[in-house]
């Protein structure tokens, strides 16, 4: 049973064109969950269509016509086996608003592979995604430097890239000398399952090797069950059926539950994951439930499903430490953009800028700054526009973890220090 082996959640990451799609591709196709005829079908239309270099990217990009056209493989959870893991790809962006799906989706990502084009090296985004991969408490990453074909497998050019990319990892608080670097070329099969002949410079495992190098992650069921909602449906004859992934403690059928900041409470009458019903989730569990006592309207995305004897933490302000990524100016007091937090997006407002800290110690620079602006690294005091569900990075990391967007882009990324609750009683 492959159900048996420890599951993964992997983000893949990496600047827009470096070829992520391709990556996945090509993973699932090496792993024999896309079918050989499937990839040729690709292969003919992308030449028809003067983009013969396209399939592994196309495997990834054309689900959604698939879907409509009634081809019956879903792709849709992206998942493949390697012997010792089943993964499950949260994200497979070839997107601009990558980041957005990196925040919801990242955070729940056990590990990562970020994928750095050989001819390009480290990009801006390439730094964007190493910084959010590592806020956002993803502790393992693999690097794949990707088109060595077009860098004429170069170890010099890899070598190069590794240099510039350890330097950056090490700012950010990941060790180099912990991870594996990986010369592949995804369009051409090189290194991905097979060590390739262009590479006799490379004695590292493959990338499928890699990832079974992979620790499991822990799964903390000893803290209370916490369970952010991402979407609320109404089944005839069932009832209400929220859906979520477990992000810690144990869900049980029987339980009494408390969902914040909506402030209801019912009792959980099922649990159905795969479309089976299951008597208990765990954490990284993604199920719906049916609840006795809630009504259709009574909860929204972004509210979090807790125990009614430890309910989840509302929010009146809260103290972060956070790093800004980008900003065209600067921030001050009073600023609002909207935080990202668990699957809740809500405006929150800087009532105080406590210190400006040096990113790469932790020190303090400046007490009280007037302003924060890009590279900087800062405590501050923020209060929510409206109540939402944080929790103390300390006590319940996966949802002490946020992102700030504004105008499109993410500004910066932090987590929650302290807490002032809001009494919902």
């Amino acid at each position: 049973m492959a159900a048996e082996k420890p599951h993964m959640n992997l983000a893949v990451i990496g600047h827009i064109d470096h070829g992520k799609s391709t990556t996945v591709g090509r993973l699932m196709f090496e792993t024999g969950t896309v079918p050989a005829h499937i990839i040729e079908g690709y292969r003919k239309e992308a030449e028809a269509k003067g983009k013969a270099t396209f399939e592994f990217a196309w495997v990834m990009d054309n689900l959604k016509e698939e879907r409509e056209r009634g081809i019956t493989i879903d792709i849709a959870h992206k998942r493949f086996d390697t012997p010792k893991f089943y993964f499950t790809v949260v994200d497979c962006p070839g997107h601009r608003d990558f980041v957005k799906n990196m925040i919801t989706g990242a955070s729940q990502a056990d590990a990562a592979i970020l994928v750095v084009a050989a001819p390009d090296g480290v990009m801006e985004q390439t730094k964007e995604h190493v910084f959010l991969a590592r806020t956002l408490g993803i502790g393992q990453l693999i690097v794949a430097i990707n088109k060595m074909d077009a860098a004429k497998y170069d170890q010099k050019r890899f070598e190069e890239i590794k240099k510039d990319l350890s330097a950056l990892m090490q700012m950010v608080g990941y060790k180099p000398s912990e991870t594996l670097f990986i010369p592949i070329s995804s369009l051409a099969g090189a290194n991905i399952s097979k060590k390739s002949s262009d590479t006799p410079w490379y004695t590292g495992p493959t990338l499928l090797e890699a990832l079974d190098t992979l620790k499991e992650p822990e799964k903390p069921v000893d803290k209370p069950l916490r369970l952010p909602i991402q979407d609320v449906y109404s089944i005839s004859g069932i009832g209400t059926v929220p859906v979520g992934r477990v992000e810690t403690g144990i869900m049980k059928k029987g339980m009494k539950v408390s969902f914040m900041p909506a402030n209801k409470e019912g009792e959980i009458k099922s649990i159905e994951m795969h479309h089976e019903e299951i008597p208990q989730a765990l954490p990284g569990d993604n199920v719906g439930f049916n609840v006795r006592g809630i009504a259709k309207g009574d909860l929204r995305r972004g509210d979090v499903c807790g125990p009614v004897e430890a309910p989840p933490t509302v929010a009146d302000e809260f103290t972060a430490q956070i790093v800004v990524l980008q900003h065209p100016s600067a921030i001050t007091v009073g600023y609002t953009p909207v935080f990202h937090c668990h699957t809740t997006q809500t405006a929150c407002t800087f009532i105080e800028l406590k210190k400006k800290l040096d990113p790469r110690t932790g020190q303090t620079k400046e007490e009280n700054p007037t302003f924060i602006k890009t590279g900087d690294a800062a405590i501050v005091q923020v209060k929510p526009s409206k109540p939402m569900v944080i929790e103390n990075v300390k006590e319940l990391p996966q949802l002490g973890r946020f992102a700030i967007r504004d105008m499109g882009s993410t500004i910066a990324a932090g987590m929650c220090i302290a807490i002032t609750p809001k009494q919902m009683r």
